[in-house]
């Protein structure tokens, strides 16, 4: 059985970074997903798939999925660099660009 291990990415609707520091393991689709043809909701039949562990760290949640035999596979998040800025900068003298309304 096939897992993935992964950090979230902040959301685009915050400004912060809340709720990105947990690990998360997740297991993969195993079987495909049906329509139903009254309703026509997706539905599947592996409950796995609707399991989300929270992990505090990436040591663990890799011990967890060695430990229960499950072939895992982790993604690595790359965080942009965090450039400290001032509102006084927008009225400095020697800025670069062009002051625009």
């Amino acid at each position: 059985m096939k897992v993935c291990i992964y950090k979230p990415a902040k959301t685009a609707m915050q400004s912060g970074l809340a709720n990105t520091s947990r690990w998360f393991l997740e297991f993969d689709q195993q079987q495909p997903r049906t329509i139903d043809p009254l309703m026509g909701w997706t539905s599947s039949g592996d409950m796995r798939q609707q399991l989300r562990l929270r992990f505090d760290t990436k040591e663990e949640a890799i011990a967890y999925a060695e430990r229960h035999g499950l072939e895992y596979r982790v993604i690595e998040n790359q965080r942009a660099p965090i450039r400290p800025k001032a509102y006084s900068d927008n009225f400095k003298w020697g800025r670069i660009g062009n002051w625009t309304h």
